[in-house]
């Protein structure tokens, strides 16, 4: 570094404040990150139920293989050896898609690792197809290419050859006039980033699948786990991690930043605030006239991914064993779109003789509307008994999958109002800001707030997900390096 790196502030402690603390550490910054809650993590921290890690964020991982895109950002960071994976896909299936309509869609789809036996499982679902699923594997595989060597992380402010695929992948399968049933097995990764179909930039459908079928693996302890390694490495590198420091404002004085305030009344000094949360609660914590009106504006109209409801039970182990890929349930319309689906694993607790069941779907925010001015712990019974109502009947529907659960327990269920509670997401939202076609404008280079020393980390940043959300944080970097000064200082 040319000049002496300042302190920083970093407000929140989800997998993109800690990633961008690490790599800042690793430069000489002074970092710190302020964590609202009791336990840093935010959704990446799983949590304990009956002595069993229940997962929020991290169910599974793309791309952990050599040479590829989240193997380079964790050898970075410091943490590969230290986060031990098992890998996904052994016996031919990473995720298994059952449908919902036989006389358009094949009964199932299992997606697998590597891209020609994507090809080939596509084909032969879909044979008469061929030369149109030859044309959308070869954007697949152009897609990751480019994610693999970083090209979108190291291009120039005037390269947009990533951006040009910003086409609503809905529209690029009109084009190729695909069937139904082959659009809805193309429609899932989009569902997995939380944007409709019709709304998704194919770039952002094709990085989404690219990373899945690269190579897919899942964590062999808790996400907990995981993040304890990245706290410890950031401690490692001379870092600090404060819990229970809620932010009430971030102090800026003639549109430059100079530091926090918290909730308790304490003020801490910083050259430089990363805010790894949601953009539309950090205007919350912005004083009026921070920022232009425009900003304030664009921001607040930006519209959020859906939100999600949870459930985990435990189920007797010798009668269910544990499933080595993920299970979708997936509702379609005669277009072959996705208006819903559930998302099912079956897997190994820390108790013996017990696995854990975990499933995922759409959140149905009306049904939790009435407790929208409610914070957790304070809904009454009630919502609690509405919630478990909800959750007994995804358990029944997967009954019909799976056979009747053996030794059933519901250990915890969540609502998007826990989600919004948790981690300051405006409406529970699960991936933060859609990522949408009709939204590129808005949210292109979404870390520029025009407060000097202010940047954003995160999700929101760039994309959801663990390897989106690591490359919004080595983008938050960039820009507080300089371009040039990133690509001589960080290379991958």
């Amino acid at each position: 570094m040319k000049s002496k790196p300042g302190k920083v502030l970093i407000i929140g402690s989800g997998i993109g404040g800690l990633s961008s603390a690490i790599i800042l550490a690793k430069l000489g910054f002074d970092v710190t990150v302020l964590e609202k809650n009791r336990q840093p993590g935010g959704l990446t921290r799983s949590y304990t139920r009956d002595g069993i890690e229940c997962a929020v964020g991290i169910h599974y991982l793309g791309s952990l293989g050599r040479n590829q895109v989240l193997r380079k950002f964790f050898d970075y960071l410091g943490v590969t050896d230290s986060i031990p994976v098992s890998r996904m896909g052994q016996d031919g299936v990473i995720d298994r898609y059952l449908f919902d309509a036989p006389e358009t869609h094949p009964p199932r789809f299992d997606l697998p690792e590597g891209f020609d036996a994507y090809e080939e499982n596509l084909q032969q679902a879909f044979p008469d197809e061929r030369a149109r699923i030859e044309i959308i594997v070869a954007a697949i595989r152009k897609t990751a290419g480019q994610l693999h060597a970083l090209d979108l992380l190291y291009a120039t402010e005037s390269d947009f050859s990533l951006l040009d695929q910003s086409q609503p992948y809905g529209e690029v399968l009109d084009t190729l006039g695909c069937s139904p049933g082959l659009r809805s097995v193309l429609a899932i990764p989009s569902s997995w980033i939380g944007v409709p179909l019709a709304d998704c930039p194919a770039y952002y459908h094709n990085m989404a699948l690219a990373s899945y079928v690269s190579s897919s693996w899942r964590l062999q302890q808790s996400g907990s786990d995981m993040v304890d390694v990245l706290v410890d490495r950031l401690l490692e590198l001379g870092g600090k991690v404060i819990t229970g420091a809620e932010i009430s404002e971030i102090l800026v004085d003639s549109r430059v930043v100079n530091g926090v305030q918290l909730t308790s009344g304490e003020c801490l000094a910083g050259s430089h605030v990363i805010a790894a949360v949601h953009p539309q609660v950090v205007l919350q914590m912005l004083p009026e006239g921070a920022v232009k009106p425009s900003y304030r504006n664009r921001i607040t109209k930006l519209q959020n991914t859906h939100s999600i409801f949870s459930v985990h039970a435990r189920i007797d182990a010798d009668t269910h064993a544990e499933i080595p890929y993920n299970i979708f349930k997936i509702e379609t319309d005669e277009a072959g779109n996705v208006p819903d689906l559930k998302y099912y694993q079956i897997r190994e607790s820390e108790k013996k003789g017990v696995n854990l069941l975990s499933i995922l779907t759409s959140g149905k925010d009306d049904a939790w509307a009435p407790w929208n001015d409610t914070r957790s712990g304070c809904r009454g019974d009630d919502y609690r008994e509405a919630k478990a109502q909800h959750a007994m009947q995804l358990i029944r529907e997967a009954e019909q999958l799976f056979g009747s659960f053996k030794g059933l327990k519901m250990l915890d269920a969540y609502t998007p109002l826990t989600i919004r509670d948790w981690v300051n997401s405006p409406e529970g939202s699960a991936y933060g800001v859609l990522r949408s076609s009709s939204q590129t404008l808005a949210t292109a280079i979404l870390n520029r707030t025009a407060v000097k020393g202010l940047y954003l980390a995160g999700q929101n940043v760039m994309a959801p997900g663990v390897i989106g959300t690591i490359m919004g944080s080595f983008s938050s970097v960039k820009l507080i390096l300089g371009a040039d000064e990133f690509r001589k200082t960080i290379r991958l």
